[in-house]
């Protein structure tokens, strides 16, 4: 296993082709700095470039929270223009969490608050366990989700379900949180869960993940027609790759694949 630090709060260890993005601010309960963010978008921009890695499993360093979300003791001492100018710094934070090109799970264990769920919802799957408790709180304080909730929580949940709890600004326990689908799995533990599933996800193409997740996230919101021409470019991208020839063959002579990764 390997790792490597981003400034003082982002850690990404990298065991195989797994690859856990950590948030590491316990003290803070991982409140999102502006640091923090940098460091996010950083370690984002590295995962991105990284060929060997198949699967990013998002977790948390801090034993009660995932995520807090924004560091509010940080923005109550910003003026006006200070908080314009943080604005895209944050933004990279979220933004680097959802574009990242492959497979991605946040592991979500006790508070994911405001950016903090919204740094899980960036992701394709929501692993947690029964001390999670997820929200959009930000009105309550006067703003909005602004790191993609508003977006991101209505292609999840639907239109109405997300205004409910956009609206009142409540939270979600565990249970109802799944029931709702506001996370997807409940695990006894949910980094063990998560890194369970990233491994039996890493088990598969990597040209072939990436290419499914791009084709998904690109013809979502699309009409079906333009959807399936968005999956057909996707399909011509690996139909003649060598993952592809691999997989055939390895079929064939029955035994697991040794994806070329290209």
């Amino acid at each position: 296993m390997s790792e490597q630090r981003f400034g003082e709060f982002v850690v990404i260890r990298k065991d195989g082709h797994v690859a856990e993005l950590v948030l590491d601010r316990p003290k803070a309960m991982n409140a999102v700095s502006s640091e923090m963010a940098r460091s996010i978008g950083a370690a984002c921009d590295a995962l991105a470039a990284d060929p060997e890695v198949r699967v990013t499993v998002l977790t948390s360093s801090n034993d009660r929270a995932f995520c807090v979300g924004a560091d509010l003791k940080e923005r109550n001492s910003f003026t006006d223009a200070e908080l314009v100018r943080q604005r895209p710094t944050a933004r990279a934070a979220y933004t680097g969490v959802l574009e990242l090109p492959m497979p991605t799970v946040a592991a979500v264990h006790g508070f994911a608050l405001g950016g903090g769920f919204e740094l899980a919802l960036a992701c394709d799957v929501i692993v947690a366990d029964a001390t999670a408790v997820v929200g959009l709180p930000e009105v309550s304080v006067g703003v909005i989700p602004g790191g993609g909730g508003t977006q991101l929580l209505p292609r999840r949940v639907g239109a109405a379900r997300a205004a409910e709890l956009v609206f009142t600004a409540r939270r979600v326990e565990a249970a109802e949180a799944r029931e709702l689908g506001l996370v997807d799995l409940l695990g006894e533990d949910a980094r063990t869960a998560a890194l369970e599933l990233a491994g039996r996800i890493a088990a598969n193409s990597p040209v072939g993940l990436r290419a499914a997740k791009k084709a998904m996230r690109l013809g979502m919101g699309l009409d079906l027609r333009a959807g399936l021409e968005v999956e057909d470019a996707a399909w011509r991208s690996v139909a003649f790759s060598g993952d592809r020839a691999e997989g055939v063959a390895a079929f064939n002579e029955k035994r697991k694949p040794n994806w070329p990764g290209e």
